[in-house]
């Protein structure tokens, strides 16, 4: 869409509406079964996503049991991902404006803008460990570079400032061209992510002369192994509580349900155990060579010998850093901006709000606070389950999918989202409600043992909450929004 703000059909208002907010048309939507697979095929392989899986191999998951935790979340997520994105097909608008229809017009500011929160420093973390993986390059083929990364500039090398900079501009020229370049750059990605760890899966595994080691030395058993199972699958699960939240950004320009059903399904449990296999191969293969864990893919690119392979591979993962960081940690807070201000912003002014934001925080600063990784963006991430609980419950049971599109951009006080001066209380208090107790699962030491399923527990209360709170009795219109839609394509 394109950046224009003041262009707006007659029956929407300037606060509610831009090009940017508009509802999709169907004809021209671009996003097909393998863009969508794409994002997962991108998303999935992180190196997040990684060090997390072996660092349940560390713990005592064998090979086989890692593969089941992964696969009973594969299952829940490729449900809740459909659920979700089947929402944005139907409305064809972004997650802040899905989100009037439970919070109402003015409301919906608060869980935009708790999701673009969490995702807005995510960003910048995620593109200072890409850094780091450019500096080892950079490194490994001009060794005189290696002065400019031993000084400390607030808190970053010379080194490193410049590698930083250099990806967080390539990233910022990607999002101003909006979603279709999203789309375009997450297709490209998708095959040369996964063709590189399918490759680094191989050679590791001829290092260890095709044998590995299926499990590490006290290894779970019994129960106890079946605890930490559910406990995995539960933790992959939050780990995407994001994406099941604003899935609706990328499946608003989706050509169908169909490409949403089979993009989730080979992007999701099909690809994640592709990516079990690749874990389980790259740990055990190095347990088996020396009894050391990896903590992530990047320590064996790291140790290449070959300069050239080195690069390769390094490049590789920038490539799929910022894949990463585009679906998962900029789209969210650019439409959170464009939301809160659609009169002044467009996606490409948000965008570039949001990534100097990003930049300002000193990202690398807050990835080495365990303090605030933990409760801050913890705190944020455990309110993640609430919202999504509440926005399930009233589109699928509540409303039971009539949603009045072009409601959602009118500020009439008789309008179906304008419930109490623009907030609809009683979603309010269902947040406020299940979100205490989720705070209260995920950090109360009590309640240590269950926080593995803070994410779920917050979903289910959000959902409960809801759902006795929620008014029954009004009437439920449904109606597209044709009238006001524009083409997804810039």
């Amino acid at each position: 869409m394109t950046g224009t703000v003041h262009e707006i059909p007659e029956s929407t208002s300037p606060r509610l509406y831009n090009r940017d907010l508009a509802p999709s048309k169907r004809a021209g939507r671009s996003w097909t079964a393998y863009s969508i697979f794409t994002l997962w095929a991108n998303d999935v392989h992180s190196l997040g996503n990684y060090a997390f899986a072996i660092g349940l191999f560390a713990l005592g998951l064998g090979g086989w049991q890692l593969l089941a935790a992964l696969a009973i979340g594969a299952l829940f997520l490729f449900l809740l991902l459909t659920l979700s994105g089947f929402m944005g097909e139907k409305t064809g608008v972004p997650f802040p404006v899905m989100s009037r229809i439970s919070f109402g017009i003015y409301g919906a500011q608060i869980p935009a803008l708790i999701r673009g929160g969490v995702a807005i420093a995510w960003f910048g973390v995620q593109t200072f460990l890409a850094s780091l993986v450019l500096r080892v390059a950079l490194i490994a083929v001009f060794p005189g570079l290696q002065p400019l990364d031993e000084n400390s500039i607030l808190g970053l090398s010379t080194l490193g400032w410049i590698t930083f900079v250099a990806l967080w501009i390539v990233q910022v020229i990607i999002v101003s061209y909006g979603m279709e370049m999203i789309r375009k750059y997450e297709a490209f990605a998708g095959p040369i992510i996964l063709v590189t760890f399918l490759a680094l899966a191989i050679w590791m595994l001829a290092e260890a002369g095709f044998t590995i080691s299926w499990e590490t030395e006290g290894a779970f058993t019994g129960a106890e192994m079946w605890g930490h199972i559910f406990g995995g699958a539960a933790l992959w699960i939050a780990i995407y509580g994001t994406f099941v939240l604003n899935f609706c950004d990328f499946t608003r320009g989706a050509t169908s349900k169909r490409a949403i059903v089979r993009g989730n399904f080979w992007g999701i449990p099909a690809n994640m155990l592709l990516f079990g296999a690749i874990v389980v191969t790259l740990a055990g293969a190095q347990y088996a060579i020396d009894g050391r864990i990896i903590e992530s893919p990047a320590d064996i690119v790291a140790a290449i010998p070959n300069t050239a392979l080195l690069v390769l591979a390094s490049l590789a993962l920038i490539v799929l850093t910022i894949a990463v960081n585009l679906m998962a940690n900029f789209v969210a807070p650019t439409y959170a901006l464009t939301n809160l201000f659609p009169r002044h912003l467009n996606f490409r002014r948000a965008a570039l709000i949001s990534a100097v934001i990003g930049l300002v925080i000193l990202p690398w600063n807050l990835y080495n606070s365990p303090v605030v990784i933990v409760y801050f963006l913890g705190g944020l991430g455990a309110l993640l389950g609430p919202l999504f609980g509440i926005i399930m419950v009233d589109y699928w049971i509540i409303r039971k999918q009539k949603v009045n599109v072009p409601d959602l951009y009118r500020e009439n006080a008789t309008g179906d989202y304008f419930y109490r001066r623009g907030f609809n209380p009683r979603a309010v208090w269902a947040l406020v409600i299940s979100g205490g107790l989720a705070l209260l699962v995920a950090f109360l030491p009590a309640l240590s043992a269950l926080a593995d399923f803070a994410w779920f527990f917050g979903a289910g209360f959000g959902a409960i909450a809801y759902f006795l709170l929620a008014d029954r009795h009004r009437p439920f219109v449904d109606a597209d929004g044709e009238d006001i839609a524009v083409a997804v394509k810039h």
